[in-house]
């Protein structure tokens, strides 16, 4: 087993393109604590547990904390970090609708797509000697726009020592969730519009312009074939409008709405309802094979300023964009 308590933390860490908590978990690995009481923390969380720190729940322990020792210290920029991703998924509704993560190092990001046509969904019957028909996947000609989302802490140490981790990791996990909102706007953008590739989404129009009908929702799941309508951005008017269509009265559905806040599409589609869709506008997805999620970095901390200045001013960023996968994997419905 690894001696976590003899490790030196510094905030060189940080820079590195690692990241803390996995040069935390190169010195201290966790498989090599399978079988004993600590194998259920990570690196980090047994570092808090060498300075015995509590950052959450009955008898959480006071930011100063943090600050009893050089090494503590380095501690501090992590624990803000994982307190706003852990907002970020808290009011996470990214995962009904990206299919695919990435993570990269620099600010230059060049996705892949494919636009199949109508024959190419088909899988026919391939004769011998005969030539297997293709499937085209290539670069997007254009680099994936990223946007960096973030809040300024601007507070004194003074001001905040004498505070409960728990009462703190509130505020920052509030900032986690005013980061998941952008980004929500940021992929509703992209689904409407493209991402700079030519690939805005095909509009489908209702019937009656300003009237949504259970048979205007019939044939916007039908015209996603081969994909699967799984997800559906609506906005708020158009909320309104679904949950007064007769096929929502149901007692099934209106049971699962009473009790738990939850909307049952007709089409078993998840409905997510965000205002930044705009009026009579319903977005539709396949959710695994539509959008890609990119990352720079993931959250990042003004470690200088947390550590040698013990707060002051400090940035929490987050800067991510968006990419379409399959450009025909996502419609909009406007009513």
């Amino acid at each position: 087993m690894s001696d976590f308590n003899n490790i030196k933390l510094e905030k060189g860490m940080y820079a590195s393109s690692k990241g803390f908590s996995n040069c935390l978990e190169e010195l201290d690995p966790s498989e090599n604590y399978k079988g004993t009481p600590l194998e259920n923390l990570d690196a980090f969380q047994r570092q808090l547990k060498r300075f015995d720190i509590r950052v959450s729940g009955k008898g959480s322990d006071f930011v100063d904390k943090f600050f009893q020792t050089s090494d503590s210290a380095a501690l501090f920029p992590e624990y803000i970090s994982r307190a706003v991703r852990q907002g970020m998924e808290e009011a996470d509704v990214l995962s009904e609708i990206v299919a695919s993560k990435t993570r990269i190092n620099g600010l230059d990001y060049r996705s892949i797509t494919s636009v199949p046509s109508e024959d190419d969904k088909e899988l026919k019957t391939v004769a011998e000697g005969a030539v297997i028909p293709q499937t085209t996947i290539r670069t997007q000609e254009n680099l994936v726009t990223l946007h960096k989302r973030g809040r300024m802490l601007v507070s004194s140490y003074e001001a905040i020592r004498f505070q409960r981790l728990d009462l703190f990791t509130v505020t920052l996990r509030q900032i986690g969730l005013y980061i998941a909102r952008s980004q929500l706007k940021d992929a509703v953008n992209v689904l409407i519009g493209g991402d700079g590739n030519n690939n805005a989404a095909e509009i489908i129009n209702a019937a009656d312009a300003g009237t949504l009908t259970y048979s205007d929702l019939i044939k916007f799941w039908n015209s996603f074939s081969p994909y699967e309508l799984s997800s559906m951005i609506v906005s708020k008017d158009m909320t309104e409008k679904l949950l007064g269509l007769s096929e929502f009265r149901d007692a099934a559905a209106g049971l699962n709405f009473h009790g738990s806040g939850n909307m049952i599409t007709p089409l078993g589609a998840s409905l997510i309802k965000s205002a930044d869709v705009p009026s009579d506008m319903i977005i539709g997805l396949d959710k695994s094979c539509a959008l890609e999620l990119v990352e720079a970095g993931g959250i990042v901390t003004e470690y200088d300023k947390l550590i040698d200045r013990q707060l002051e001013r400090a940035a929490i960023t987050c800067t991510a964009g968006f990419s379409k996968i399959f450009p025909d994997a996502a419609k909009v419905l406007s009513v």
